[in-house]
Parts: C-alpha cells; structure tokens; sequence
C-alpha cells in the first residue's frame, strides 16, 4: 500500500492516513497481481484468488483479491446460519434441504490465479465437498449436481432428486430469489421428461455427464406412484401453491428477497401459497458481513447484525435528494470523498437509528477502507449490536438476476443504439426503463420517445438492431446471463409523441417541483407504468444473445 502506517497500530491513525477507496482506486494494485506481482502489495499473505464481483467497473466483472483463510471465515459464518434458524423452526435435523446451487464459469488470470465467483470458489473447495456429515446442511442435491459445469444437466439432475426426496424436504431454496423461480418454471417446462426418469427408474440420455448420472442412480428408483402424483398437479392449469403440493413438509424458502429481489415476492407467495420467505445472511465478494437473527420476519423488515470479526466496518452517511422516484438514483453521492466527508464516517458502535449510510469495509485480504457500494439504514439493536435494512445498491437502476446496471451505463448503450437513426432523420427525445419480471426470465424494457423529420418509416429490423447494441453495451455479468438465459431479451417499446410531458403532468400533480423534475431513468410505480403502457404504438425485442466472453480480459 503506498499509505504506510509505520508501525502505528491505533483507530485514528489508521483513519488519519488511510483514505477511503474505490474500485478504481485499488484497481492498480489488483492488476499487478493479476499479472504476477508476487509482493505484498495488498497484504502480508499471499492472494489464493480473485472473486469476481458481480458489480461492474469499465463493463467488466470486479475482482477482489482473496486468501485462504477467508474460505474458513466464511464457513463459520455459514455454520451460523441454522442454529439460527433452529430456535425459530424446530426439527430441521430431521429432513433435507432442497437447494438449488450452481457453480459458475472460471478463468485464470496472466499470473494463473483463478477468477470466479465467490460462490463458485466455496463450492469447489474442500470446506463445502468434504464438509463432515450435518443434518442441517444435508441436501437433496449430491455435490456433483452442483458442481456440473452445464447448467441444464444441472438444474435437471437437482430438480430430480428433489422430487424422488419430495417428502423428506423441510426447506427449500436457493441463492437469489429469482433463481429458485427460475428452477419452477424449469419444472414446469421439463416435468414430463422428470415423471418418466421417475416412474422407470432410468435417467434420461440428456445427463451425459459420468459423475452426475452416477450420482443421481444411487437414489433413482422405479416409482409410478410418485411419478402419477407429480404428473398430476404439475398437470393442472393453475400452478398456485405448486411447492406445498410437491413438497408438502416445506416449512420456509430461503432465498434473498431484499433490494431488487423484491420483486420476485409475489410470485414466490403464489407459488408457496405464503411459505415464510427467509433472508438469512448478508454477503458479498468483498467480504461476508453478517446474519439475519430474526428470520421469519417478513421481507420488508429484514434486518443483519453484522459480525465484526468478519472486517473492520466503517459508516459513511448518505444523504437523499428530493427526487420524485426516491429510488436507488435519487441518492446524492459523490465518487470521492473530501477531507470534511471522510471525516463524517463513523464506526459500528457509533450509528443511529435511521440514518443510512453506505457501508465502508477493511478486510484481511487488502482491501483498506473500501466503499461497498450498498446502501444500509440502521433498523435497530440487538442488545447493543446494531441491525441494518438492506436500501438499496448505490447507482443501480435495472436488476434482474445478479445483473446490476447504473444510470450512467444504460444512459450509454441508450447513445450507442440511437446511431442506427441517423439515416432515418430521427433522433430519441427521451427514455426511461423498467424491469419486467412478470415473467421468467425477466427481461429489460426500454420507453423511447422518438423525433422523426424525415418521411421514409423506420423498419421494424432498425428497432431490433438499437435492442442488440443496447445489449452488446452492456457489463458482461448482464451479457452472461442473457447467453444463459437468466434474463430475456431486451426489450424495446415506442410510446406516442407527448408521453413524457404526460409522466411529468403526473409526477408533478403527486408534489414534485416544477423546478426540480428530471425523467426518471427508471420507474417501478405501477400508475407510471400503466400511463407508459397506454401509450406504447410499437414494439421489439433483441432478435438474438450477446456475445459473452470470460470475465478475464485484461
């Protein structure tokens, strides 16, 4: 690090010459490594890896640096988890957990350290394969589902192995809420294929995987009954309160349902006719922070004590602008901070009720006073331990999945796209954006208003060209999960001359200033949508995936 301490060892040292970082700032140093810079320029271990982020920076996945001890770090957090959940639901040491874990792609860097994502590296190493038999972390899914490189034979050979184990399931779940969704409508598209593996005993050719078509065959067995009775309620038309039929001694879901996975909550409660719906933990690829102590609280409530043990956590206050979407754009940060802001931050013991803060960590890997990027608001304390909400992630506008795109990134794939205009003499007057996730997967929605001086109409093939640039200029987590279908085409809709005067009129009407009123570059509350909606004259989809390449690139 070039701020050396020079042997002081105290807080306000520390806070007096270290300042406080970015991606960009650190990301340097993190290159050097990358490239095989074996000296301690981060920290006195050696880095085991990177940890790709699913934030972006230049539209490439982030890398955290990493060392071996974290793997240990975060299994205990891990083992923290279920006797945790064991004082709110009693006897889950008596069933399974039907969980559906991927592992996802890898690559090495110049220096040959591995780059993945954190979840892969835990995944794949010894602390999850050989952990010790645990009642609490036994899975329908045999470790070589999970850590089957096609994502298909994946999905279809855990989706099995659920169902023959249907009634020892006591909770179901997966990473992100809109992964488990995705793992339903897998089912509902594939469960005559699962009803045949299940009722002869006999996995189908497509697993063509050894390991996993072996591991699968030790608890596949020939059962018409189980099979008839799968086949039968995945064979009615309406699809509601789907897991507790299949899975019928399901007691919650664990999956995140905070910041934009809030939006999945209503599919998920029509699909479990209300099963409680379980936050448990609160992690990153920077750093693991801490735990949800009360569990089946309901999601809008979710709050996490962080583990202090887990980093050095410091509080940077954040402060609102009136905006009329009061979403995730409307708050006021800067990318660096002053003399006087980086005074303002405060330790974990120092917080108070009700303020938001961005969260700033110093973890044992190396990174010194680093700006997350996510939004907490202080909900409360257990004893003297403060609990925080989960806000928002600073700058995104559009989710998904594990895509997170900001204002300043769509605002220039947008730029991109409106080339293919010139000829026809047009030109986008303005635009704004939503992300559907009526259905799965979930897809982007872009609203243009258009300009038009020229006579010769714009064909329908121009349109479908401005959804692929856009697509082709977004971050590669985006174009990976559009190439593995975890999100669906971009859309594109074309609303009649006059529409954003009319979303002002509304916004205006609600208590926005006159004054103050810029378009919203994303929008959520339903009426807008609707006014939006009325108005579209066109419509048109991305006609094919963007190219997606390994996360290292550099």
């Amino acid at each position: 690090m070039e701020h050396g301490l020079n042997g002081l060892t105290d807080r306000e040292a520390f806070k007096r010459t270290i300042p406080v970082v970015s991606y960009e700032d650190v990301l340097p140093d993190i290159n050097r490594i990358a490239n095989g810079d074996k000296s301690p320029i981060l920290c006195s271990e050696p880095i085991s890896e990177f940890l790709t982020s699913s934030g972006t920076s230049a539209g490439e996945r982030k890398m955290m640096p990493t060392i071996e001890e974290e793997l240990g770090r975060r299994s205990l957090l891990y083992s923290l988890l279920m006797p945790v959940m064991s004082q709110f639901v009693p006897g889950l040491d008596k069933g399974k957990g039907m969980y559906f874990l991927f592992i996802k792609c890898e690559t090495k860097t110049p220096s040959g350290l591995l780059a993945r994502p954190v979840l892969t590296s835990y995944y794949k190493s010894s602390h999850f394969k050989d952990r010790p038999y645990d009642p609490y972390t036994n899975y329908t899914s045999p470790n070589e589902t999970i850590l089957c490189q096609d994502s298909y034979q994946s999905m279809y050979s855990q989706m099995l192995c659920g169902l023959i184990q249907n009634r020892e399931v006591l909770r179901v779940g997966a990473v992100f809420a809109s992964g488990f969704i995705r793992a339903i409508r897998f089912l509902e598209k594939h469960y005559t294929l699962l009803c045949n593996d299940i009722r002869t005993g006999t996995l189908n050719s497509i697993i063509t995987d050894p390991s996993v078509r072996e591991a699968v065959l030790r608890t596949l067995k020939p059962d018409p009954k189980l099979a008839g009775f799968i086949e039968s309620e995945c064979g009615k038309e309406s699809w509601q309160g789907i897991i507790p039929k299949l899975w019928p001694n399901t007691k919650y879901i664990d999956v995140i349902v905070t910041g934009t996975m809030s939006q999945y909550i209503p599919t998920l409660d029509y699909y479990s006719n209300g099963l409680p719906l379980v936050c448990t933990m609160y992690a990153s690829s920077e750093c693991y922070f801490g735990v949800n102590l009360n569990p089946l609280c309901k999601p809008s409530d979710v709050s996490y004590t962080l583990i202090p043990t887990m980093a050095y956590f410091e509080f940077l206050p954040v402060y609102r602008n009136n905006c009329p979407d009061n979403g995730p754009n409307s708050i006021a940060m800067q990318a660096s901070l002053d003399e006087k802001e980086q005074q303002e931050l405060v330790d974990l013991v120092d917080v108070k009720l009700g303020q938001e803060y961005e969260l700033v960590v110093t973890t044992y890997a190396g990174l010194y006073r680093y700006r997350v990027g996510d939004v907490l608001r202080v909900a409360g304390f257990k004893n003297n331990a403060p609990q925080f909400n989960f806000v928002c992630r600073k700058n995104v506008v559009l989710s998904i999945d594990s895509d997170k795109t900001d204002e300043v990134e769509l605002h220039n794939a947008v730029k991109n796209a409106t080339n293919h205009l010139i000829p026809f003499d047009a030109r986008l007057t303005e635009y704004t954006s939503y992300a559907d996730t009526t259905k799965v997967p979930g897809h982007y929605v872009l609203y243009w208003e258009l300009s038009q001086n020229g006579s010769a109409p714009i064909p329908p093939s121009v349109f479908e060209d401005c959804c692929f640039t856009i697509e082709e200029s977004l971050d590669s987590v985006y174009r990976q999960n559009r190439v593995y279908e975890a999100i669906g085409p971009l859309e594109i809709k074309v609303v009649e001359a006059g529409t954003f005067d009319k979303l002002m009129d509304y916004a205006i009407s609600l208590g926005a200033s006159i004054n103050q009123y810029k378009t919203p570059r994303c929008v959520k509350f339903a009426p807008i949508l609707e006014l939006l909606n009325s108005r579209v004259v066109s419509r048109y989809f991305s006609p094919k995936c963007p190219k997606f390449a390994a996360p290292w690139s550099h």
